[in-house]
């Protein structure tokens, strides 16, 4: 037998609360009743829609995804490379961490004290210790880099204008090239490192670059800002003193260099080779050019004395040309005014004669 339904307590509320009652039923029968939705304008529905954006603005569409660490190595070590003049590569064979931070230390006392000698100098050269760095690279990310930074040019006509991708018509099953697509790999227009033109442009010249037969195993690099011969001798006697020629720190000046830690972790550092001004460099040019005196401003100088002394040398060759055609133009005329009078005393001499 069902339940029987008391009314009472609903009636009450009713009589009680006429209006709730009323507003109640009014906005149970208005969510009842389906929504009624205008139609669109028919400007709307002919326009087509807007494509939509697969990148942000701030990430162009890349050949190499951004995500994946490799990609940012690419990009850390382009910038690197741009932004270095001058840089030093090592080979470094199991170091440890304090033995990383035990050298660091070091070269970073000894970059302090050449800040400190400019300076005590008078020179208005910006102190470069705070901002010379040492650190290991992944070889293979290295030299796309390299690549990249060598042999990419972006504003060449060459590789901007690069064709588009081609493929296959279904109809007549014959290759056509495809428009370029704005905002997609494909893009022409984008020229970043990571895009699609950088890695068509370099990817013939993989294994061509002079530093791709050293970059095998771990390598370190030394960066330098610009080009000082002085922070680089710093830095070489510190780190490889014995194959770069410069005398290490003695005992008595930095004992701290001496320490254990120290001395077993450079013996596993090794010399390779030098990147100044986009050139590569062995040992023995990178030698040389840690041993200019005075730095950037001492070659200089010595680039003036050597043009002074051409100059000079220059002035000498051709005043002594000219001093002898004048000493052989003066001897050739003393001859012809000596043979003058010669023949007027033989005349006179003859008149005298004949009288």
């Amino acid at each position: 037998m069902p339940p029987r339904l008391r009314i009472t307590t609903f009636r009450r509320q009713a009589l009680r609360y006429p209006n709730e009652i009323r507003i109640a039923a009014r906005c149970a029968s208005t969510a009842a009743a389906p929504a009624v939705t205008p139609a669109a304008p028919i400007e709307q529905m002919t326009r087509s829609t807007a494509p939509i954006a697969r990148n942000p603005p701030s990430q162009p569409p890349s050949h190499r995804s951004p995500e994946y660490r490799r990609s940012q190595l690419l990009r850390q070590y382009t910038s690197l490379l741009r932004t270095s003049p001058l840089m030093v590569l090592f080979q470094h064979n199991n170091l440890k961490s304090m033995e990383w931070a035990a050298i660091r230390r070091e070269l970073s006392k000894a970059l302090q004290k050449v800040d400190e000698k400019i300076a005590a100098e008078g020179r208005t050269a910006p102190a470069l210790g705070p901002y010379v760095k040492v650190q290991t690279v992944q070889t293979s990310i290295f030299e796309v880099a390299l690549r990249i930074v060598e042999y990419f040019r972006p504003n060449d006509a060459a590789q901007t204008s690069g064709k588009p991708p081609s493929a296959v018509d279904p109809i007549t099953q014959t290759s056509a090239e495809l428009p370029p697509i704005s905002g997609s790999k494909d893009d022409p227009s984008l020229t970043h490192d990571l895009s699609r033109a950088a890695h068509a442009a370099v990817k013939h010249m993989k294994g061509r670059h002079e530093l791709a037969e050293i970059l095998v195993g771990p390598v370190a690099v030394l960066s330098i800002p610009t080009v000082s011969p002085e922070h680089m001798k710093a830095a070489l006697s510190i780190l490889t003193p014995k194959e770069a020629g410069f005398p290490a720190p003695t005992r008595k000046a930095n004992p701290d260099y001496h320490d254990p830690v120290v001395q077993n972790g450079l013996q596993k550092i090794n010399l390779l080779a030098a990147r100044v001004d986009g050139q590569v460099f062995d040992i023995d040019q990178t030698k040389w050019v840690g041993s200019i005196e005075g730095g950037m401003d001492g070659l200089r100088s010595q680039l003036v004395m050597a043009l002074q002394s051409m100059g000079s040398s220059i002035t000498s060759t051709l005043e002594g040309a000219g001093k002898s055609l004048y000493f052989t133009m003066e001897s050739r005329r003393s001859v012809l005014e000596d043979e003058q009078k010669g023949e007027g005393e033989k005349g006179e001499g003859e008149k005298s004669e004949s009288s």
